[in-house]
Order: C-alpha cells, then sequence, then structure tokens
C-alpha cells in the first residue's frame, strides 16, 4: 500500500515545527535503557499515565482483519532500534515484531487495556515457546507433537482440538497474579487484579474463537478471531502475526522480561500521556519509529479533540522515516467488510497538522 503525504498550511504549523525542533535538539549524551528495573517500570507507568477513561468496548482483541498489509512497507521505512507507541491489544506485537524497536509505549484510554497488557507480560515470561505460550493464554493442555519450529497453522489446528480446562485456568491465573506481584512486585489495586482476572477468564471462555465483541462492545461487521488474525498474512501473503514465528514470538518476550514493553494510561488527546512520553524520549535523545492509532482519529474529531491530539504528536521527536499506521476500510471478505491498515509520514502530516 502507499503511504499518504498531506501537507497542508494551518496556523498551528508554527508549534509544529518548534516541537519537531526540541525533539532533535536533546542530549546526544542520552540513551534509551537496555533494560528496566521493576520499580522503574511501575513508577514509569505511573508518572506517565492518566486518569482511567472510557470507551464502548473492552476491546480485548483487534477487529483489523487486514492489518499486516502494510508490513512489507512498514519494515522498509520504520528504523529498528527505535520507539513503537501504539494503541490497543494484540496486534501491538505483531507490529512490534516487525520494527523491532528498542522500547515499546501501549498508550490507550482504558485502564483495562493495561490490565490486558499486565496480563500478556505475564505469559509472554512465563512462556517457554508459543505453544506453551497458546496454553496459557486459552487455558488449554499442550497437545503432544508442538515443537518452537511449529508454524501457527500447526499450533492452532492443534489447540482447537483440546477442550479448556478450569484446573489449568485456576492454576495459571495464579501464575499470572504471583508473576506481577510477587516477583515484581507491582502495585496493582483491587481494581487491576479484578481486571487482570476479567481479562483472562474472557481468553478462558471464548478460547481462540474469541473477538472483538465476544464481551462488551461492538465492532465492524467482520470480526476475526484469535486464529484469524493469527493465521493473516501480509500484501504479499507471507504470515506476519507475532506468533507466526519463535523467533517474532522471541523478540516480543524479550522487550517484556527487560521490562520494556510499557503499558500506559491515556487518552491521545489528554492532557499528558502523550506530552510525557515524547518529554521521557527526548531526554533520552530517542526517536520515534512507528506509531499505531488504529482508528482513534474518528472518535477524536466526534469529541473535538483534534487540535489538542495534534499539539500532543507534535510534541514527539520523530524525523522523515517516522511512520503513523492507522485502520481503514480496505474491501470486503466472505463475511462482510474488513478493516485494513494504511500509513503515513509523520513528519509531513505533523507539518501542517492536518493528519488527514
Amino acid at each position: 500500500m502507499t503511504r499518504r503525504r498531506f501537507v497542508v498550511a494551518v496556523p498551528l504549523l508554527a508549534l509544529c515545527f518548534s516541537a519537531l525542533a526540541g525533539g532533535l535538539g536533546a542530549s546526544a549524551s542520552a540513551r534509551l535503557p537496555a533494560q528496566l528495573t521493576d520499580q522503574q517500570f511501575w513508577t514509569l507507568i505511573t508518572d506517565l499515565s492518566e486518569p482511567n477513561g472510557m470507551f464502548r468496548s473492552d476491546n480485548l482483541l483487534s477487529n483489523e482483519a487486514r492489518f499486516q498489509f502494510i508490513i512489507p512497507e512498514l519494515i522498509e521505512t520504520a528504523k529498528p532500534g527505535r520507539v513503537y507507541i501504539g494503541v490497543g491489544p494484540e496486534q501491538n506485537f505483531t507490529y512490534i515484531a516487525a520494527t523491532r524497536p528498542a522500547l515499546a509505549f501501549i498508550v490507550d484510554i482504558r485502564r483495562g487495556n493495561l490490565d490486558l497488557h499486565l496480563m500478556y507480560k505475564a505469559l509472554f515470561e512465563l512462556s517457554t515457546d508459543r505453544a506453551d505460550f497458546v496454553s496459557r493464554l486459552f487455558s488449554r493442555k499442550r497437545p503432544a507433537g508442538l515443537r518452537p519450529a511449529s508454524t501457527a497453522a500447526e499450533i492452532f489446528s492443534a489447540y482447537l482440538q483440546v477442550e479448556p480446562s478450569e484446573e489449568l485456568y485456576e492454576r495459571n491465573l495464579k501464575d499470572i497474579q504471583r508473576q506481577l506481584v510477587t516477583r515484581h512486585g507491582f502495585v496493582l489495586s483491587s481494581e487491576d487484579l479484578n481486571g487482570v482476572q476479567y481479562v483472562y477468564h474472557a481468553f478462558f471462555t471464548f478460547g481462540p474463537g474469541i473477538q472483538y465483541s465476544s464481551t462488551e462492545g461492538f465492532g465492524a461487521t467482520y470480526q476475526p478471531t484469535y486464529v484469524d488474525l493469527m493465521l493473516a498474512t501480509d500484501g504479499n501473503g507471507r504470515t506476519r502475526g507475532y506468533l507466526s514465528s519463535q523467533e517474532s514470538f522471541a523478540y516480543v518476550k524479550d522487550l517484556q522480561g527487560r521490562n520494556l514493553l510499557v503499558p500506559v494510561v491515556g487518552n491521545f488527546s489528554g492532557p499528558k500521556a502523550i506530552r510525557a512520553v515524547g518529554a521521557y524520549l527526548k531526554q533520552r535523545d530517542a526517536m520515534v519509529s512507528a506509531f499505531y492509532l488504529s482508528n482513534v482519529e474518528q472518535y477524536l474529531r466526534l469529541q473535538r479533540g483534534w487540535n489538542t491530539f495534534c499539539s500532543n504528536v507534535a510534541a514527539l521527536p520523530f524525523d522523515d522515516t517516522s511512520t503513523f499506521i492507522r485502520a481503514g476500510h480496505g474491501g470486503r471478505v466472505s463475511r462482510g467488510t474488513a478493516l485494513t491498515a494504511e500509513l503515513g509520514v509523520m513528519a509531513a502530516e505533523v507539518e501542517g497538522c492536518g493528519l488527514r
């Protein structure tokens, strides 16, 4: 797919140039951390986050069936070793595996999304390989014959034949809580603990067939299952999901183990989160490689938060290779309209502060 460039002269132009210049002038002596301690990780979440906000769904799973289509072009543009910013659930892992950042932030308006990513963090750390991860995620006994080299199709084909286990669910939930609270020492409130349990129980209940609207919420006409998303392909017909190879899974697992995938509670047009991430990165002479927006922009327009969002994005450090990833309508599939992905050049779009 072709990246779309927008250069529109508007009054916010001076603001955008000023913010960009501030990012380029950051101290060259600062660098991104190779690892965050547990205390640094939790302090960063606390310091960057805004109060819990509202959204119309739980959003436990992407409904963007063709979100992998742009990955071949994305990896040609986004430079590895930089910083990834995203929103929402598991599709971020696929984009992270593709862009290979040194640090990632997932900024979402709902604290429930933070709870979801804490669950994922624990499962990544506890799992030895992809088959083990899928076993823990859906509370199903691991079938015989699955190996690190097994394809995603082989893994999910095997697990679709396995019934969920209440015993495994209870054991795994305790392991997740122990990993987060005892091993890492994160100060989880009772609401967060309940949130993690709620999320994990949904994956136990609906299994690999879980969809965007399996719990509360509304979605696109066609809503892919977890299996559909993991077996989806890019524009060249290649499977790119984070569970498509042990290498992709291992990359995300390594980031999680070093506390370098940081979930943050924040509104894209809020007063703090995006700007605080930008300040943190500028202090370390870091640069954004990719910013996954999903379809948040449409809500910002409805809520009249567009100008604030534009100013927030302008406060991030980026260059001519930094890339927006956004959701869009990409045609039809057998069961309805599918959401796809498209790219935009951050510098060109923010230059005019007209992101569409």
